[in-house]
């Protein structure tokens, strides 16, 4: 059924961001893997009549229903289907950078369901993993290919040849890669080191680092220039977690 259609049923989703709206009701932001990112109301979600919106938290795996053809759904039914990751501390400023990137980055009803079925595994890696840098990286490279900004990392995108370990290389607005007119550039990425990011081998420090910045860089390219508010959150707190983003 399309997301423009009048009803939907039991649809996995979580909820990405949520706000209260008049006296009694939520606006949610949801993640579904069939319809993509929606946005809902949950009329009295606050109040007496339909409970406390308990249900309705972030990082909950929920199956929701919702009616309406308007892009302000209404929300019908919502119900959590497994525990929520234990996600606090620090580590919530992570999950919630993950969450801010979603909701800036994807356009609302265009369903990415291996996104989806990502998130939903990130999520308790984020409650539990001790190291959290590679599933970040992973996760931030599977977000550019579903938007159509996966990177080449094999190919020199101006002449074609193959990406030399020695070479010394600057990200393109394409998603490919270029040899550096001076070799002591700052911006450049170690050849060797693109090798390993493309094979998502993020084990050595030093391709960890320059796998952080190169997905600074690209995520800047679509973000523009408007920050991430969950970084200034990060800053303010001092959170270790933080260094993963």
């Amino acid at each position: 059924m399309s997301a423009a259609g009048s009803r939907v049923d039991r649809q996995p989703a979580f909820v990405l961001h949520r706000r209260a709206w008049r006296e009694t009701s939520l606006l949610l932001d949801l993640l579904t893997r069939d319809f993509g990112r929606i946005g809902v109301i949950a009329r009295g979600a606050r109040g007496g009549r339909r409970g406390s919106g308990a249900s309705c938290q972030p990082f909950q795996p929920l199956l929701v229903s919702w009616s309406g053809r308007a892009d302000l759904k209404t929300l019908s039914a919502a119900e959590a289907v497994a525990p929520a990751p234990a996600i606090a501390g620090e580590r919530l400023y992570t999950a919630l950078y993950v969450n801010e990137l979603l909701i800036r980055l994807l356009m609302q009803h265009d369903a990415h369901s291996a996104l989806f079925d990502a998130y939903a595994a990130l999520l308790p890696g984020i409650a539990s993993a001790e190291d959290l840098e590679p599933l970040l990286r992973r996760f931030e490279l599977l977000l550019l290919r579903e938007l159509g900004y996966g990177m080449e990392f094999v190919h020199d995108s101006s002449t074609g040849q193959a990406l030399e370990p020695a070479g010394q290389y600057l990200l393109s607005h394409d998603g490919g890669f270029h040899a550096a007119p001076a070799p002591a550039d700052p911006r450049a990425y170690p050849g060797r080191v693109l090798a390993q990011i493309g094979r998502e081998d993020f084990s050595g420090p030093e391709t960890r680092r320059y796998a952080k910045r190169l997905m600074r860089e690209a995520l800047a390219q679509l973000l523009g220039a408007r920050p991430l508010h969950s970084r200034g959150y990060f800053r303010a707190r001092h959170a270790p977690p933080a260094d993963a983003i």
